[in-house]
């Protein structure tokens, strides 16, 4: 009986991942108790991996080892001039996976009016702080076309306000509601290429 009690726990886990259900979790479960070796074992190494040394970067809010440097705002590489603000780490990787912007990331974390969420939690102070530091010319604004999302981006924009880079936000192509880890590479590119100007400012 204990191991059934293990089984249907792992199952209740399982379905909490997006995308899943209970019906889905239990095809999972399956086939990783009918391989054990080749799944379950590499699987909770990883897990195990990720749990000790996977952290978000507290300035640019990426995900880096704690063995090593952040490779997104520490990148001494490649001198980019345009940060890509993005509310969470998928829709950076939605955006990465399109090949259509070459720049840094910033990940808020969320919004302003997510649950528990405060402005100090959002990185916005080091959003300013990387702008002057790498003398950033431009600062695309990549949120939600939600009511949050676009709070979001107007109180970015105010935070900005005192600097000289060009701030600009995705426009055609992003539909009202939409979330960027929602959208396909077409209108991704769209939203891009047709992003419009929100200051006034040189840059």
């Amino acid at each position: 009986m204990r191991d059934i009690n293990e089984i249907e726990e792992l199952i209740k886990l399982i379905s909490r991942l997006p995308g899943l259900g209970p019906k889905s979790a239990k095809r999972i479960v399956l086939k990783l108790i009918n391989n054990k070796d080749e799944l379950v074992k590499p699987i909770a190494n990883s897990l195990v991996h990720v749990y000790k040394n996977v952290t978000r970067c507290s300035f640019c809010g990426s995900l880096k080892s704690k063995l090593s440097k952040c490779s997104n705002c520490e990148n001494t590489k490649e001198k980019f001039k345009k940060i890509c603000v993005v509310e969470d780490i998928a829709d950076q990787w939605s955006i990465e996976n399109s090949n259509i912007f070459q720049g840094y990331f910033h990940i808020l974390g969320g919004t302003l009016s997510s649950v528990g969420q405060r402005k100090e939690n959002l990185l916005i102070n080091s959003l300013v702080e990387r702008v002057n530091r790498d003398k950033i010319e431009e600062v695309i604004l990549a949120t939600s076309a939600t009511v949050e999302g676009q709070t979001t981006a107007y109180y970015i924009q105010e935070s900005l306000r005192k600097t000289d880079v060009k701030i600009t936000k995705l426009a055609q192509g992003l539909p009202v509601g939409g979330e960027i880890e929602s959208l396909d590479d077409g209108t991704l590119f769209s939203a891009f290429k047709n992003r419009s100007r929100l200051n006034s400012n040189s840059s």
